[in-house]
């Protein structure tokens, strides 16, 4: 992601929430380095996902995530997730019905996949708003990774 438009992305997220610091900056070349990190981390994880939180807010946290396989599926009854994929490609799937969803905690659940769904494609540069109480899902073609910043918002 070129850092115009990470800066230009950060800056929309701190007129939309009052952060307690009034600037964190991520250089594309902090992305690269986080990136390099989780990518070892998930290796050695095997389960396909590393992620980092980065900072909380009020009302809100920010963090980096990094998938090297298709994840579970996701409903988040009281938040939103905005990605920006800092590089690869994966398919968002959302809406449809969850299969074999199961409770992780209160108003979060994970499952196998999503059925009915609508798919679009995601690419480096990409942004996407997904609204709470919206399944959700990220699938990767296989030998492909994922890296996105996560804006996550308590509604």
């Amino acid at each position: 992601m070129k850092p115009t438009l990470l800066a230009l992305s950060l800056s929309f997220a701190g007129m939309c929430f009052a952060a307690q610091k009034p600037v964190d900056l991520y250089t594309s070349a902090d992305l690269h380095q986080m990136t390099q990190k989780l990518a070892a981390k998930s290796k050695k994880n095997g389960v396909g996902f590393a992620g980092e939180t980065l900072e909380r807010y009020g009302n809100h946290l920010t963090m980096i995530a990094f998938r090297d396989k298709t994840g579970s599926s996701e409903f988040h009854a009281h938040d939103a997730d905005v990605f920006m994929v800092v590089e690869g490609e994966a398919t968002l799937v959302t809406g449809g019905k969850m299969v074999k969803a199961k409770t992780e905690s209160p108003g979060e659940l994970r499952g196998s996949g999503i059925t009915g769904g609508e798919s679009q494609q995601l690419a480096a540069g990409d942004i996407v708003h997904i609204a709470p109480n919206t399944p959700h899902q990220l699938k990767l073609a296989p030998g492909k990774t994922f890296t996105y910043f996560v804006v996550k918002v308590h509604q």
